[in-house]
């Protein structure tokens, strides 16, 4: 780990808008998605059998296109996390889930 200043998510998200946005809604969110669904793909070869360097790469990937299709959909990833997840499980309402492991909280 490195001493890095933490980076807020709604710090992410405005700073890949400022990077790519022109281009990103050029491309809409079809084939957006199409690219964010392309790194997952790699981030799932990444944890099956890559370094813990590649695996860093492609989750900051993953996330930097979840943040473009965000900003191209119009959605703050911030706000939207803290009106879901803000008060703790969206299924049980708990700080600390006490959801069923068979159901997805």
């Amino acid at each position: 780990m490195t001493n890095q200043p933490d980076v807020s998510l709604t710090d992410f998200q405005h700073k890949i808008r400022e990077m790519y946005y022109e281009k990103d809604v050029q491309r809409g969110i079809d084939g957006t998605f199409m690219w964010l669904m392309e790194e997952v793909g790699e981030l799932a070869t990444a944890l099956r059998q890559g370094t813990h360097q590649k695996q860093c790469e492609e989750f900051a990937d993953v996330l930097a296109w979840l943040a473009t299709i965000a900003n191209v959909a119009g959605v703050d990833l911030g706000q939207a996390i803290h009106d879901k997840y803000g008060s703790g499980c969206p299924g049980c309402h708990r700080l600390i889930c006490t959801c069923p492991m068979e159901e997805k909280p």
